[in-house]
């Protein structure tokens, strides 16, 4: 009886001293931080005045370093599937973008999108919920080698671990995936209110977007131009005007984004803004871009504002990033255009900020920070 009193009482004391373990191994240095707090932005009461509720809110995380150095805050915006988890850790345990920023100087903040992860999503009102699946997401994240679904997929070395199901960094990474909205341009008019509260709350930023969160940075810069230092897009959503597939399905019917962006000559609906595809691709293995036809209308809100557009060696985005950045550049924005190989930058996929060599990627996109936003 005693020893089986004795197993009874030393389990959960084993148990007690394992978890401990794995806190003490689980996380990174913050020994560069200085305070760390959360906010919500944006929102509106909707519904009979006796049923209110608050939709439209965005959930923001700040992270603030024991010495800024930088002169502009970075607001980071994760894409599709994605929350704010995206910037604090690798799914295989390693230091996220969002410490080392803050290591080099910055004060960070990083939202949930409106209807995602902690701001709060109402079905009634925000709509119906798209999930990709584990499937999905191996062939174009974590082991597109294997696929080969494009060109470029062979290239890809960085991801850490073997991409597949039941490798502990895929299921890691795919636990913490969660259904984002179906409504496009339902998405992009919460985030452009709730970015717009953001900025007047912290003043100027950088905006560093990923994926389907390019077009957030775009209508946010749109609504408040002037507090925009510059905007980071890692392989944004694109290529203008429709889709990488072979029906091209239209889609951004204002070239960037899918709710009206200010033209010069003004553009009263999408069909105003005629367009032409490419004589011929720009090289092998990319798409023939669709580009405004002469004379061009210009963005007027992107006049000012440097742009960084950057593309993966292996990313399914390879073949038509360039697209995104030739459209801005047409339009007048003063974008440039860098694929990660160019800067010795070999053998990544979509999720950058995952992949084994991150910090390095996060030192390259900093230094582009420094010497342009100013």
């Amino acid at each position: 009886m005693f020893r089986r009193l004795l197993a009874l009482v030393t389990v959960p004391v084993l148990l007690t001293f394992a978890t401990h373990a794995v806190a003490e191994e689980w996380g990174t240095d913050q020994s560069a931080l200085s305070k760390r707090g959360h906010f919500f932005v944006g929102g509106e009461y909707v519904g009979p005045e006796d049923k209110q509720v608050m939709q439209g809110q965005m959930y923001v995380e700040v992270l603030t370093p024991q010495e800024v150095t930088k002169p502009y805050p970075l607001v980071l915006i994760h894409g599709a599937a994605q929350t704010a988890t995206n910037w604090m850790l690798t799914p295989d345990g390693r230091k996220g973008w969002a410490d080392h920023f803050v290591e080099n100087g910055y004060i960070v903040y990083m939202v949930d999108q409106p209807a995602r992860g902690r701001s709060a999503w109402h079905p009634e009102i925000n709509g119906p919920l798209r999930m990709y699946t584990a499937q999905q997401l191996r062939r174009l994240f974590t082991a597109p080698a294997k696929y080969g679904k494009w060109p470029q997929a062979n290239k890809h070395t960085q991801w850490p671990g073997s991409g597949e199901i039941g490798d502990p960094v895929f299921d890691a990474f795919y636990a913490s995936q969660v259904e984002s909205l179906k409504g496009n341009a339902e998405t992009q008019e919460m985030a452009q209110n709730a970015g717009a509260a953001l900025l007047d709350r912290i003043g100027p930023a950088v905006l560093l977007t990923h994926s389907q969160s390019g077009l957030l940075g775009w209508v946010i810069a749109e609504a408040r131009p002037d507090l925009v230092k510059a905007i980071v897009a890692i392989e944004p959503s694109g290529p203008p005007f429709h889709n990488n597939n072979k029906d091209m399905t239209p889609a951004r019917a204002y070239g960037i984004t899918d709710i009206p962006v200010v033209y010069d000559p003004a553009v009263t609906d999408p069909t105003d803004i005629k367009t032409v595809m490419q004589a011929e691709p720009d090289g092998p293995d990319l798409i023939t871009c669709t580009i405004q036809q002469e004379p061009v209308r210009k963005l007027v809100n992107f006049q000012e504002i440097p742009i960084l557009v950057t593309t993966s060696e292996a990313s399914y985005h390879a073949p038509y990033d360039h697209c995104t950045a030739k459209f801005l550049a047409q339009a007048g924005a003063p974008v440039q255009f860098i694929r990660l190989e160019d800067k010795g930058i070999h053998g990544n996929g979509h999720m950058v900020m995952f992949e084994k060599n991150n910090l390095e990627i996060a030192d390259f996109l900093s230094g582009w920070i420094v010497e342009h936003a100013k």
